[in-house]
C-alpha cells in the first residue's frame, strides 16, 4: 500500500458503493452489458455500431468528463473489467511504484496519440477493427487488474482516456460518492479521484510523469484542432494517408505545446498560475473539439461525410453559427470564469490504516 497520499482531499464522509443509496452497481452492470452489445453490433452490423459509438456516445464523453468526471469514473466499463480480479480475490495486488506508474502514464498518453489519428485511417469506417480495439483495451484492463493493486494499473495508469480525464476534469460541477472504492486502498499517489483540482501537472515525483503531464496539458489543444483537418479515409491504409493522418494532429500539438511552454515560463512560477494555465489549455482543447464536432454531426464538418450522424445542411444551415459561440463560450466560462470550489472528482472514502509497503 502507498506510504503516503499526494494532494489534499475534501474531508467529507463517504460510504462505498455497496452501501450507497444511489444504484451505482446496477448502472455499472447496465453499462457493461451495453458495451458487450456495442461490440457485437460493431461486428455484426458495422454501420449501426460505428454511428452509435463514434457519432453517438463519443461526442458526449468530453462534456461529461468536464462537468462530472466522477460520474464517468463510477460507470466506465473498462474500470469494471479492471477491478473484477480484485473483487473476486484473483489479483496479485502488486503495489504501484512511482516509476512504474510514470511508465504506464506515458504509455497511456502514447496510446491516446496513436489511437485518435487511427480513427481517420481505419477505426471510423471499420466496425470489426473498432470492436478489436475495445476488446483489446478490456483485456489489458483485466490483465493489469490481475497484477496491480486496485485502480493503479489501468484506471490511474495505462488507460488512454485517463490523460483526458485529468485535463478536462479540473473544475467538476458534481462530486458523487466513490462507487468503486469502499475504503481508500492507497493504491495510487496522488489519487486522481480524491485530489482537489486534479490536472495533468499534479503527479508523483517521477520526472517521466511530469513530462507526460506537460505534454498533455500543452499539446492536446493543438492535437485536437489538427485532427479535424484530416478526413476519414476509406479503403487501403497507405503510407501517404498515414503521414497525413498523423502529421496534422502531431504538428498542431507541437504548435500548442510551444505556446504553452512560452506561457509556462512566465505564468507557471506559482501554483495558482499553473492551475490557471492548465485550465486555459483544457478549455481551448474541449472548445475546439465541439467547435468542429457538433457541426460535423449535422453535415457541416470540414470534410463532407466525415463524422456525420444526420444531414441537416438543408434543414438548419445556421447550426454552426449557433453551436460554435454557444459551446466555446460555455466551456471557457465553465473552466475559467465560473466560481467553483476546489473539489475532487469523487468524495474521498475512509482511508485504511497504514500498512507495510507502498510507493517509493
Amino acid at each position: 500500500m502507498a506510504a503516503h497520499l499526494g494532494g489534499p482531499w475534501p474531508l467529507r464522509p463517504s460510504a462505498a458503493a455497496p452501501g450507497s443509496a444511489f444504484p451505482w452497481r446496477g448502472i455499472q452492470t447496465l453499462v457493461l452489458l451495453g458495451g458487450v452489445i456495442l461490440v457485437l453490433t460493431l461486428v455484426l452490423r458495422p454501420s449501426i455500431g460505428l454511428d452509435l459509438f463514434w457519432n453517438g456516445l463519443i461526442p458526449l464523453a468530453p462534456a461529461l468528463i468536464v462537468i462530472a468526471p466522477g460520474v464517468w469514473r463510477n460507470i466506465c466499463p473498462m474500470a469494471t473489467f479492471s477491478l473484477l480480479p480484485g473483487r473476486i480475490g484473483r489479483s496479485l495486488e502488486w503495489p504501484m511504484r512511482h516509476r512504474a506508474s510514470a511508465v504506464l502514464t506515458m504509455l497511456g498518453l502514447a496510446a491516446l496519440v496513436l489511437i485518435v489519428p487511427l480513427r481517420h485511417l481505419l477505426l471510423d469506417t471499420d466496425g470489426p477493427a473498432t470492436a478489436l480495439m475495445l476488446t483489446t483495451a478490456a483485456a489489458l484492463a483485466l490483465g493489469l487488474g490481475s497484477l496491480y493493486d486496485w485502480r493503479s494499473g489501468w484506471c490511474n495508469g495505462l488507460c488512454p482516456i485517463h490523460p483526458v480525464e485529468k485535463l478536462y476534469g479540473q473544475a467538476p460541477a458534481l462530486t458523487p460518492t466513490n462507487a468503486r472504492c469502499g475504503t481508500c486502498r492507497r493504491c495510487s499517489t496522488p489519487c486522481p479521484d480524491s485530489t482537489r483540482s486534479m490536472n495533468p501537472l499534479v503527479t508523483g515525483p517521477d520526472r517521466l510523469a511530469k513530462v507526460a503531464g506537460h505534454l498533455m496539458t500543452g499539446g492536446f489543444a493543438g492535437f485536437v484542432l489538427g485532427w479535424y483537418q484530416v478526413p476519414d479515409y476509406a479503403g487501403a491504409v497507405t503510407l501517404d494517408r498515414i503521414a497525413a493522418g498523423y502529421a496534422w494532429p502531431l504538428g498542431g500539438g507541437l504548435v500548442s505545446l510551444a505556446l504553452y511552454t512560452a506561457a509556462y515560463r512566465r505564468y507557471g512560477l506559482t501554483a495558482a498560475g499553473r492551475t490557471r494555465l492548465a485550465r486555459l489549455f483544457a478549455a481551448a482543447a474541449v472548445a475546439g473539439y465541439y467547435w468542429y464536432r457538433i457541426p460535423a454531426l449535422a453535415g457541416f464538418g470540414p470534410h463532407p461525410g466525415t463524422g456525420m450522424l444526420l444531414d441537416l445542411t438543408d434543414v438548419w444551415p445556421a447550426l454552426p453559427w449557433i453551436s460554435r459561440p454557444l459551446t466555446t463560450g460555455f466551456f471557457f466560462w465553465f473552466m475559467l470564469m465560473r466560481h467553483s470550489e476546489t473539489t475532487s472528482w469523487l468524495i474521498r472514502p475512509t482511508r485504511v490504516s497504514d500498512g507495510p509497503g507502498g510507493q517509493e
